[in-house]
């Protein structure tokens, strides 16, 4: 197998790892304490997550930095893959680019919860 695809392959799927995690920090503000009522789990403890608000548009930058950088990487022209190797299989890139899909869209839903939910709710 190519090493080069070995390694486009594992950028490709760090960056998504990575643009869902910040996406998790960014929202810790606003859905972490919700998510943990719902749980069960409470405490004063819970409201200390309302630390990372400020940090909350710089994470949301850097969730679409990693999945911008992501997105790149996975529908730039593969001029280096070998015939044979892994990212010049289709079904594998197909894969990698339905995981991209589903990660963009579920971090950009978590995103606008927090604006969307008002709408929902009863007054």
């Amino acid at each position: 197998m190519d090493k080069v695809a070995v390694n486009k392959g594992r950028q490709i799927k760090a960056g998504l790892i990575a643009g869902g995690f910040t996406a998790l920090l960014a929202s810790a503000c606003c859905l972490g304490p919700l998510i943990l009522v719902l749980l069960g789990i409470g405490g004063a403890w819970a409201s200390t997550l309302s630390g990372f608000a400020p940090l909350k548009p710089y994470l949301i930058g850097g969730t679409y930095v990693l999945l911008g950088w992501s997105g790149y990487q996975l529908y730039r022209p593969q001029n280096s893959c070998a015939l044979g190797s892994l990212c010049a299989n289709p079904r594998y890139r197909r894969l990698l680019r339905i995981a991209f899909w589903s990660v963009l869209i579920l971090v950009s839903l978590l995103f606008l919860l927090p604006e969307i939910l008002p709408y929902f709710l009863l007054d």
